[in-house]
C-alpha cells in the first residue's frame, strides 16, 4: 500500500507555531554570550585609591584568555590611554594573569581600566573598573552600551551557531537513516534534498561564523565582517582553526553526499534476479565503505565544536573532548533521523515497516550513548547540586533534560503507533512505482481518458476531410495543434484527479500511518525547540565556572581571589577631623576555616592613622549565616589583626568594616568577598 501525507490538521499547525514561538523567545532572549572566563582579581582593584602611581595594572582570570596588544586599556579621566600598551604576561601555573605596564607620572585623579579579551572555550568576554590615585575624581571616559558578543553582531553569530548545529544534525542523521535503517531512501527525492540542504547550510553557516568572528570577539561592528586583516588574525586563533578545518571536512562531506545518492541509490534498485547476489555483495561492501567513512567525517566535524567551545578547557579535557564528539553525533543520528523519517513519512510515496523499527533501535542507542555522555557533562559543567537551580546554566540543562524526557515519552508513543503497521500490500510493486511516484491507477485512469478524449477530435477529423477542398492546409494544422494541446490539458486534469482521489483514499484507509506521521511531527517540533536550547546552553558561563568565581562579578564590586590571600583596599570618609583615608584588609589563606585578618588604616598620604576603633563583620546573605563579628586587637599605630576569624562556608561573603575616627563620627563601608 502507498501512503501519502495528510494535510496538516489545524492543532499539527498550532503546534509548529508554538515551536517556533518558543524557538524565537529563546533566541531573543539568549543574549551575547556569558563571560566563559571570569576576572577574578585585579591590582589596582576595583575602587582602590591608591598614594602613588601604580608601575602596571595586572588582572587575574579564572582560566586561560587570548591578548592582544589592545585587551587592556587604562584610561585618564580624560579618557586618554595611560598605559604603554604593552601586554605581560604574568601567568604561574594554574595562575592565570595579565598586565599592561603604566606611563610615568600620571597625575591624581580616577583612572578607568577597559579590558576585552576571548576566553579559552571562545567566547568573548569584557568589562571594566576604577581606581584612583590620591584621591576620587570626576572621569570623561564613557564605555559603550553594547558588550563585546552583543547587538546586531552578536544576534547575527548565534543564528549561524543555531543553524550549523541544525544542519549538523540533518546532515548526519540524514545519512546515518539511509544507509541504518531505508537504502531505498537513498534513491527518495525528497530524502535527498534534506540531506544535500543540511550540507549547504552548514558550509554557509560556518562560512558566516568565519566572517561574523572578528567582529563578534573585536569590534562589534557588522561592516567589518569583510576586513582581511581581521578575517587573517581570526584564522591565527584556536576557534578559527576549527572553522577553517571544519569547512575542509565538509568538502570531504560532499564526497560522502555524492556517493550515497549516486552509486550506492543505484545499488538499491531491483536487479534481474540472476545478478541480484553480485549487487547484494557490491551494495554490502559500498555499504560498509560509506558507514565507515561517514562516521570518520562526522566525528571530525563533531571534533571541530569539541576543540574550540566547553570541552576544551576547564576539568579534564582529554576526556571531555572525546565524549562531546559522542554526545554531538548520538544527538544528530537521533534527531537527523527523525527529520529523515518525517519527511519519508510526509514525502515518500511509502516507508516500510521494517525501516522504522530499525530506526526506532538506533534511536534507543543513540539515547543511551546520549543520557551516558550527558551525565558526564552536567558533572563536569555543573559540579553541585544546588548549581542546577542557582545558575543560568543549571536552570537551562534542567529545561533541556526535560525536553529529552518529553522527547522519549513521544518516541515510545510513536512505538505503539509501529506495532500496529502492517507491512504495505505489493511492497515489490510499490518499489517499482516509488521512483516516480505515478500509481498504476493513475496510469490506468490516463489511458481511459486518452482514449475518450481521442474519441471527439476523429469525429471533427472527418468533418474537416468532408469540407477539405474550402480548408486551407495551414490552417487545419493550427487547428490540430489547438486541439492536441486540449486534449493534454484535459488528460493532465484528468491524471491530477485520479491521483488526488487514490491519497484521499489512502489516507482514509491507513489511520495508523496517519497517527505515526502525527507523532512524529511532534517529536520534531519539540526537537526544534531542544536545539534552541542547546545552543543557547553552549554560549552561558558554565555552573563550575560561576560559582567558583562569583559569577565574574569581581571587577563590578567582589573580589574573587581563589587560592591565595584577599587583599581588599576600600576608601572610607568618617565626616570629622581626620575622617578620610583608606582601609586595606588582608584575610589569609582566604578560604573557608580558620583565616588571619589583617587590618591596616592608611592616611591619604599612606601613613598609618591611629583611630579609636575599628570592627568587621562577615555575612553569607544566600546562605542566612551571619553578620559573624570580628573584634580586631590593635597592633601599632594602623595595625589592627584578628586570628582565627572562622568562615564556615564557601559563597560570596559580604564583608563589612566599620571604623570610628571619633566619639560621634564613624562610617561602615562594604565589600563583596568570594570564599573559596
Amino acid at each position: 500500500m502507498t501512503t501519502t501525507a495528510p494535510r496538516l490538521g489545524p492543532a499539527l499547525a498550532r503546534l509548529l507555531l508554538v515551536a517556533a514561538a518558543l524557538l524565537g523567545a529563546l533566541l531573543a532572549t539568549a543574549g551575547p554570550a556569558s563571560a566563559h572566563a571570569a576576572l577574578t582579581g585585579s591590582d589596582p582593584q576595583d575602587g582602590a585609591v591608591v598614594a602613588t602611581a601604580p608601575k602596571e595594572v595586572d588582572l587575574t582570570f579564572s582560566e586561560q584568555v587570548a591578548m592582544s596588544g589592545d585587551s587592556i586599556r587604562v584610561l585618564d579621566p580624560a579618557g586618554k590611554r595611560a598605559d604603554t600598551g604593552e601586554i605581560r604576561d604574568r601567568c604561574s601555573g594554574s595562575t592565570v594573569r595579565y598586565g599592561v605596564a603604566l606611563l610615568p607620572g600620571l597625575p591624581d585623579g580616577t583612572y578607568t581600566v577597559a579590558w576585552q579579551t576571548v576566553s579559552a572555550d571562545s567566547h568573548p568576554v569584557s568589562g571594566a573598573f576604577t581606581f584612583s590615585i590620591g584621591a576620587p575624581s570626576k572621569t570623561a571616559v564613557a564605555l559603550p552600551d553594547t558588550p563585546v558578543g552583543g547587538g546586531v553582531v552578536g544576534a547575527l553569530y548565534g543564528i549561524a551557531r543555531y543553524l550549523s548545529y541544525a544542519a549538523f544534525v540533518v546532515l548526519v542523521g540524514g545519512g546515518a537513516f539511509v544507509l541504518a535503517c531505508w537504502p531505498r531512501g537513498a534513491a527518495v527525492r525528497p530524502v535527498q534534498k534534506l540531506v544535500v540542504r543540511g550540507w549547504l547550510t552548514l558550509t554557509a553557516s560556518t562560512l558566516a561564523l568565519l566572517l561574523l568572528r572578528h567582529p563578534y570577539t573585536r569590534t562589534g561592528k557588522l561592516a567589518d565582517v569583510f576586513d582581511l586583516a581581521g578575517l587573517r588574525a581570526v584564522l591565527e586563533t584556536k576557534t578559527g582553526a576549527a572553522l577553517s578545518s571544519r569547512l575542509l571536512l565538509l568538502g570531504a562531506a560532499a564526497l560522502f553526499v555524492a556517493v550515497l545518492f549516486g552509486a550506492y541509490a543505484r545499488k538499491v534498485e531491483p536487479r534481474d534476479e540472476e545478478n541480484e547476489g553480485e549487487a547484494r555483495e557490491e551494495r554490502g561492501d559500498l555499504t560498509f565503505g560509506l558507514a565507515l567513512g561517514g562516521t570518520v567525517v562526522a566525528a571530525g566535524i563533531a571534533g571541530t565544536w569539541a576543540l574550540a567551545e566547553h570541552a576544551s578547557t576547564g576539568l579534564q579535557p582529554g576526556i571531555a573532548m572525546p565524549v562531546d564528539i559522542l554526545h554531538l553525533l548520538a544527538v544528530a543520528t537521533w534527531l537527523g533521523g527523525l527529520t529523515a523519517l518525517l519527511v519519508a513519512l510526509y514525502r515518500a510515496p511509502s516507508v516500510e515497516r521494517s525501516a522504522v523499527e530499525r530506526y526506532s533501535k538506533v534511536a534507543f542507542g543513540s539515547v543511551v550513548v546520549l543520557a551516558a555522555t550527558g551525565i558526564y557533562q552536567s558533572w563536569r559543567q555543573v559540579g553541585t547540586w544546588s548549581a542546577l537551580t542557582d545558575t543560568r546554566y543549571g536552570q537551562l540543562l534542567l529545561v533541556k533534560i526535560g525536553l529529552v524526557a518529553v522527547l522519549v515519552g513521544l518516541g515510545w508513543v510513536s512505538r505503539r503507533w509501529v506495532r500496529r503497521l502492517a507491512e504495505p500490500a505489493g511492497s515489490v510493486r510499490a518499489r517499482a512505482t516509488g521512483a516516480t511516484g505515478e500509481p498504476e491507477e493513475s496510469a490506468e485512469g490516463a489511458e481511459s481518458a486518452e482514449g475518450t478524449s481521442a474519441g471527439a477530435p476523429s469525429k471533427a477529423g472527418g468533418a474537416d476531410a468532408a469540407g477539405a477542398d474550402e480548408i486551407d492546409e495551414t490552417a487545419e494544422a493550427a487547428e490540430a495543434a489547438e486541439i492536441d494541446e486540449k486534449r493534454a490539458e484535459q488528460l493532465a486534469r484528468q491524471r491530477a484527479a485520479v491521483a488526488t482521489a487514490r491519497r484521499k483514499k489512502a489516507r482514509d484507509a491507513d489511520p495508523e500511518r496517519a497517527g505515526l506521521r502525527r507523532s512524529v511531527l511532534t517529536e520534531a517540533a519539540v526537537a526544534v525547540v531542544l536545539l534552541a536550547v542547546t545552543t543557547v546552553l553552549t554560549a552561558t558561563e558554565p555552573a563550575r565556572t560561576e560559582e567558583e568565581t562569583g559569577g565574574g562579578r569581581a571587577a563590578a564590586g567582589s573580589t574573587a581571589v581563589p587560592n591565595r590571600p584577599i587583599d581588599v583596599r576600600l576608601p572610607f570618609d568618617t565626616g570629622g577631623v581626620d575622617g578620610k583615608g583608606t582601609v586595606q584588609l588582608t584575610l589569609d589563606p582566604g578560604r573557608t576555616g580558620a583565616n588571619a585578618l589583617h587590618i591596616y588604616v592608611l592616611r591619604p598620604n599612606g601613613r598609618g592613622l591611629d583611630v579609636p576603633e575599628v570592627k568587621v563583620a562577615f555575612t553569607l546573605k544566600e546562605k542566612n549565616i551571619g553578620p559573624l563579628p570580628v573584634l580586631p586587637d590593635r597592633v601599632q599605630t594602623g595595625h589592627w589583626s584578628a586570628a582565627g576569624v572562622q568562615l564556615p562556608m564557601p559563597g560570596e561573603w559580604l564583608m563589612q568594616v566599620t571604623v570610628r575616627t571619633s566619639d560621634i563620627d564613624q562610617t561602615t563601608i562594604e565589600k563583596n568577598v568570594k570564599i573559596g
